[in-house]
């Protein structure tokens, strides 16, 4: 007796990976998005954060030139993220520093007072939600909660360190490393 299709399907989304997957293509860049890097800003690649098969986040970078793993830290680009979940803003300020510690070592008074910039700029979110960041190359971050800008991070190590979380080797998401530089995880 042959396996029933539904088994294969049942396999088959069972071997794909617990943490990130593929997303649908992006819709044309947000006006925060053209704002930043002009009416050139394209979607490059994009993911989706799921957490033990909860999706929680899908992630889009926006550049108006292609990105390499090797250069994304010397050109304008901002990742846009749309919640599928609520969560709260001082988790994701806290998540947040607990991932930049990944690229590298910082004094303690730097991640204070880093936490408590991000505590000020990220929002309790709920579905649907956005929060785009936009990468200044060796000055800033600004950031946007759907479509308003909030504010900015005026420290080139912060900026490098926030977008590391999501583009630096050292990112705890190889995979959705790779499906927003565009390329196959």
């Amino acid at each position: 007796m042959a396996p029933h299709p539904r088994r294969h399907l049942l396999a088959a989304l069972l071997a794909l990976p617990l943490w990130t997957q593929a997303a649908t293509p992006a819709s044309p860049a947000p006006a925060e998005v053209r704002e930043a890097l002009g009416e050139a800003a394209r979607p490059q690649g994009q993911g989706r954060m799921r957490f033990l098969g909860i999706a929680i986040y899908e992630i889009a970078l926006w550049a108006a030139a292609p990105v390499s793993a090797s250069d994304w830290t010397a050109k304008p680009l901002a990742l846009e993220i749309r919640y599928d979940h609520g969560l709260d803003g001082a988790k994701i300020a806290e998540r947040s520093l607990d991932e930049m510690r990944r690229q590298g070592s910082f004094s303690a008074a730097q991640g204070a007072a880093w936490l408590a910039r991000m505590k000020e700029l990220f929002p309790d979110v709920k579905p649907g939600d956005r929060i785009t960041g936009v990468l200044e190359p060796s000055q800033a971050a600004r950031f946007y909660v759907n479509g308003r800008a909030v504010g900015e991070l005026r420290d080139p190590a912060f900026a490098d360190r926030f977008f590391g979380i999501w583009l630096s080797e050292a990112t705890s998401e190889p995979a959705l490393r790779q499906q927003l530089l565009g390329r196959a995880p």
